[in-house]
């Protein structure tokens, strides 16, 4: 079967790694800049563009999140967490993508006096109503930050159990992973698995297979975030393997980061020839200048992988997420049917274009 964009496109996808403040849309970066007063290093999208969106030629993760500072500076008010939320999910469900997790720290939009449960409140209530609007079911991650104050870890902890039943799903580690070890944090973690909340950890990116051990032996995690480097561990990575932990895979952004040289270096067509339970994910979808299916591309044309490769990481994906095991499953088995019956159509359209031979 061939495999265009335009056919990976109307695969059914789940995502599982998202983050809210890295995914926001140039003209929406330009209109709330413009609503709440915020001066922008840039006068254009296009300009702003050359500045955040990155490339093969980024240097360095310092390079990579300097975007940051500029997509913040315009979520700092209830109406914009909203709008972003709304919007990032829109766009999602315009390539296909059916579920979607997605992930942020509240801490990092307190700078123009919001609550947390203010914050919380204005991203669930985005999403909620992007969910009536469109073919998407959606879910939130609340994200400690690695170089904050672990009490700051905690408090988001708090606030992740607190919103448990509302559709926040689980609770994550994000932030700058060299020097800043996730066992500090231990304790956040220890109050989201007692209260039987999902975990995932951002590891083996910046720093090496014991930054993974330590998310999987020390803070509980259920899933990692990206986990590029496990390939350098032989008996970590047969251990993540046999427990069937997933890989939270994120190709251009491992790129950009410089956790891999390139596309063609980064260990994911191992991961999966070897049977590791990968999912492809974009990560930041402006930071990176990427969708889900700018990364399925990627693996079908740089990394050579097949539809049923493809396949078999869609339902790695929604069997990964953290939604409730029943909608988990109806989630799956309807991914399955849309997959079935676009190979149905592809079948026929093959035969069409035989028969015109």
């Amino acid at each position: 079967m061939k495999i265009n964009r335009k056919f990976v496109e109307k695969l059914p996808k789940a995502e599982l790694h998202v983050h809210l403040d890295g995914s926001l849309r140039l003209s929406t970066i330009f209109d709330l800049a413009e609503q709440q007063g915020v001066k922008l290093p840039a006068d254009t999208p296009e300009k702003l563009a050359k500045l955040i969106v990155c490339t093969e030629k980024t240097a360095s993760l310092d390079e990579y999140l300097r975007g940051f500072g500029v997509t913040l500076s315009v979520m700092q008010t209830q109406d914009a967490l909203f709008r972003t939320a709304y919007e990032l999910a829109e766009d999602a469900a315009a390539e296909n993508i059916r579920y979607m997790e997605v992930r942020y720290s509240p801490v990092l939009h307190t700078t123009g006096g919001l609550k947390l449960t203010q914050i919380s409140d204005a991203v669930l209530d985005g999403l909620a109503a992007a969910e009536r609007d469109f073919d998407i079911r959606t879910g939130v991650i609340i994200c400690g930050i690695r170089n904050m104050d672990p009490a700051s870890s905690l408090k988001l902890a708090e606030l992740a159990v607190a919103y448990k039943h509302r559709k926040v799903l689980g609770f994550d580690l994000a932030g700058s992973e060299l020097g800043h070890p996730a066992v500090d944090h231990k304790e956040a973690f220890d109050l989201a698995l007692r209260n039987n909340l999902n975990i995932t950890i951002h590891a083996g990116e910046a720093y090496g297979p014991k930054s993974i051990h330590q998310a999987l032996h020390y803070c509980g995690t259920h899933r990692i975030g990206h986990g590029t480097r496990l390939i350098e561990d032989g008996d970590l990575l047969n251990y993540v393997n046999d427990h069937r932990i997933p890989l939270e895979i994120c190709l251009k952004s491992n790129m950009h980061t410089k956790a891999v040289r390139s596309i063609q270096e980064h260990p994911f067509r191992f991961y999966f020839d070897y049977g590791l339970r990968v999912t492809l994910n974009t990560d930041n979808r402006l930071i990176s200048g990427t969708t889900l299916t700018d990364e399925y591309s990627l693996a079908v044309n740089v990394l050579g992988l097949s539809y049923p490769d493809l396949k078999g990481i869609i339902i790695n994906g929604f069997k990964s997420s953290f939604a409730p095991y029943a909608e988990k499953v109806k989630l799956l088995n309807r991914a399955l049917a849309e997959m079935e019956q676009l190979e149905r159509d592809e079948l026929k359209e093959n035969i069409k274009i035989e028969e015109k031979m």
